[in-house]
Protein backbone atom coordinates (compact mmCIF):
# COMPACT_ATOMS: atom_id res chain seq x y z
CA UNK A 1 0.00 0.00 0.00
CA UNK A 2 1.14 3.57 -1.13
CA UNK A 3 2.34 5.29 2.15
CA UNK A 4 0.11 8.44 1.32
CA UNK A 5 -3.04 6.48 1.06
CA UNK A 6 -2.32 4.53 3.94
CA UNK A 7 -4.60 6.53 6.53
CA UNK A 8 -7.20 7.31 3.30
CA UNK A 9 -8.50 3.53 3.14
CA UNK A 10 -12.24 3.83 2.60
CA UNK A 11 -13.88 0.43 3.75
CA UNK A 12 -15.02 -1.91 1.62
CA UNK A 13 -19.12 -2.02 0.97
CA UNK A 14 -20.69 -4.30 3.24
CA UNK A 15 -17.83 -4.25 5.77
CA UNK A 16 -18.74 -1.50 8.90
CA UNK A 17 -16.11 1.25 9.46
CA UNK A 18 -14.83 1.11 12.68
CA UNK A 19 -16.39 3.50 15.75
CA UNK A 20 -15.53 6.57 16.14
CA UNK A 21 -14.52 7.79 19.81
CA UNK A 22 -17.73 5.48 21.48
CA UNK A 23 -18.47 7.29 24.59
CA UNK A 24 -18.77 5.26 27.82
CA UNK A 25 -19.97 5.79 31.18
CA UNK A 26 -18.97 4.09 34.87
CA UNK A 27 -22.08 1.63 36.22
CA UNK A 28 -21.81 0.47 39.89
CA UNK A 29 -24.22 -2.42 39.65
CA UNK A 30 -26.30 -3.69 42.48
CA UNK A 31 -29.16 -5.71 42.73
CA UNK A 32 -32.48 -4.80 44.68
CA UNK A 33 -35.48 -7.43 44.47
CA UNK A 34 -33.44 -9.91 41.97
CA UNK A 35 -33.31 -6.92 39.36
CA UNK A 36 -30.27 -5.74 38.08
CA UNK A 37 -29.36 -1.43 38.32
CA UNK A 38 -27.05 0.60 37.80
CA UNK A 39 -26.52 3.72 39.03
CA UNK A 40 -23.61 6.37 37.33
CA UNK A 41 -20.04 6.46 39.23
CA UNK A 42 -20.86 10.17 38.99
CA UNK A 43 -23.16 9.65 41.37
CA UNK A 44 -21.36 7.26 44.03
CA UNK A 45 -19.54 8.75 47.08
CA UNK A 46 -18.78 5.39 48.98
CA UNK A 47 -20.45 2.23 49.89
CA UNK A 48 -21.49 0.87 53.60
CA UNK A 49 -22.12 -2.39 55.12
CA UNK A 50 -21.97 -1.65 58.77
CA UNK A 51 -24.60 0.95 59.75
CA UNK A 52 -26.31 2.31 62.90
CA UNK A 53 -30.11 3.30 61.76
CA UNK A 54 -31.80 5.99 63.02
CA UNK A 55 -35.82 5.48 62.91
CA UNK A 56 -37.34 8.87 62.02
CA UNK A 57 -40.73 9.33 62.95
CA UNK A 58 -43.84 11.08 60.45
CA UNK A 59 -41.86 10.32 56.80
CA UNK A 60 -42.67 7.66 54.06
CA UNK A 61 -42.71 4.20 54.82
CA UNK A 62 -39.67 3.67 52.06
CA UNK A 63 -37.48 6.31 54.06
CA UNK A 64 -35.78 3.56 56.82
CA UNK A 65 -34.05 6.23 58.63
CA UNK A 66 -30.57 8.62 58.81
CA UNK A 67 -27.32 7.15 59.72
CA UNK A 68 -24.64 9.38 61.13
CA UNK A 69 -21.81 8.31 58.10
CA UNK A 70 -18.71 9.18 60.66
CA UNK A 71 -20.20 9.10 64.14
CA UNK A 72 -20.24 12.47 64.81
CA UNK A 73 -22.26 15.25 64.01
CA UNK A 74 -21.15 18.47 63.24
CA UNK A 75 -23.35 21.79 63.23
CA UNK A 76 -24.68 21.79 59.71
CA UNK A 77 -25.76 18.12 60.07
CA UNK A 78 -23.52 17.39 57.63
CA UNK A 79 -22.93 13.92 58.56
CA UNK A 80 -26.74 12.68 59.11
CA UNK A 81 -27.66 11.18 55.62
CA UNK A 82 -31.41 9.60 54.92
CA UNK A 83 -31.85 6.69 52.99
CA UNK A 84 -34.33 4.96 51.04
CA UNK A 85 -34.78 1.13 50.69
CA UNK A 86 -35.16 0.61 46.92
CA UNK A 87 -37.25 -2.97 47.49
CA UNK A 88 -40.11 -0.56 48.80
CA UNK A 89 -39.54 1.72 46.30
CA UNK A 90 -40.40 -0.87 43.94
CA UNK A 91 -43.28 -2.25 45.93
CA UNK A 92 -41.23 -5.22 47.52
CA UNK A 93 -40.68 -5.89 51.17
CA UNK A 94 -38.07 -5.27 52.99
CA UNK A 95 -35.20 -7.41 53.89
CA UNK A 96 -32.79 -7.19 56.46
CA UNK A 97 -29.01 -7.27 55.98
CA UNK A 98 -28.42 -5.25 53.09
CA UNK A 99 -25.66 -2.76 51.98
CA UNK A 100 -25.99 1.27 51.45
CA UNK A 101 -24.66 3.26 48.51
CA UNK A 102 -24.03 6.66 49.28
CA UNK A 103 -25.16 8.97 46.33
CA UNK A 104 -24.40 13.22 45.53
CA UNK A 105 -27.49 14.06 44.05
CA UNK A 106 -27.53 17.42 42.93
CA UNK A 107 -25.05 18.41 46.03
CA UNK A 108 -27.47 16.32 48.51
CA UNK A 109 -26.11 13.27 49.92
CA UNK A 110 -28.83 10.37 50.49
CA UNK A 111 -28.45 6.81 50.94
CA UNK A 112 -30.17 3.96 48.85
CA UNK A 113 -30.59 0.64 50.78
CA UNK A 114 -29.26 -2.78 48.06
CA UNK A 115 -29.77 -6.11 48.14
CA UNK A 116 -25.83 -6.89 47.00
CA UNK A 117 -23.08 -4.25 44.82
CA UNK A 118 -21.95 -6.21 42.30
CA UNK A 119 -19.09 -4.54 40.86
CA UNK A 120 -18.22 -1.05 38.59
CA UNK A 121 -18.50 -1.43 34.43
CA UNK A 122 -18.18 0.46 31.38
CA UNK A 123 -21.24 1.21 29.27
CA UNK A 124 -21.36 2.35 26.06
CA UNK A 125 -23.94 5.11 25.86
CA UNK A 126 -25.39 4.23 22.38
CA UNK A 127 -26.48 0.88 23.73
CA UNK A 128 -28.56 2.63 26.34
CA UNK A 129 -32.22 2.29 25.53
CA UNK A 130 -35.06 4.31 26.86
CA UNK A 131 -37.12 3.48 29.53
CA UNK A 132 -40.58 2.20 28.19
CA UNK A 133 -42.36 3.57 31.31
CA UNK A 134 -43.83 6.93 31.71
CA UNK A 135 -44.39 6.99 35.59
CA UNK A 136 -43.48 9.45 38.07
CA UNK A 137 -42.30 7.25 40.53
CA UNK A 138 -40.15 5.11 37.69
CA UNK A 139 -36.58 5.29 39.26
CA UNK A 140 -35.36 3.57 35.78
CA UNK A 141 -34.58 5.88 33.10
CA UNK A 142 -33.09 3.78 30.71
CA UNK A 143 -31.43 -0.13 30.11
CA UNK A 144 -29.38 -2.26 28.11
CA UNK A 145 -28.46 -5.34 27.43
CA UNK A 146 -24.66 -6.76 29.43
CA UNK A 147 -22.20 -9.06 27.76
CA UNK A 148 -23.43 -11.69 30.37
CA UNK A 149 -27.41 -12.06 29.07
CA UNK A 150 -28.30 -9.72 31.50
CA UNK A 151 -30.45 -6.18 31.01
CA UNK A 152 -29.35 -3.63 33.36
CA UNK A 153 -31.60 -1.21 34.74
CA UNK A 154 -30.36 2.76 34.38
CA UNK A 155 -31.10 3.80 37.83
CA UNK A 156 -32.73 7.26 37.72
CA UNK A 157 -30.88 9.20 40.81
CA UNK A 158 -32.27 12.20 40.53
CA UNK A 159 -35.64 10.90 40.57
CA UNK A 160 -34.84 9.94 44.76
CA UNK A 161 -35.32 13.18 45.22
CA UNK A 162 -38.64 13.29 43.69
CA UNK A 163 -40.61 10.74 45.57
CA UNK A 164 -43.88 11.81 46.88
Amino acid sequence: MDQDNQFNAVPEEGVPAPALDAQTVKYLLFCSDNLLFGVSADYVVEIITNHAITKLPLVPNYIRGIINLRGQINASWGQLIPFVDTRLLLGQPSQSDNCIIILNIEDTLVGILVDTVQKMIDVDTALILPSPSQDTRNLVSGMCSLSEEQTMLVFDCPQILNQP
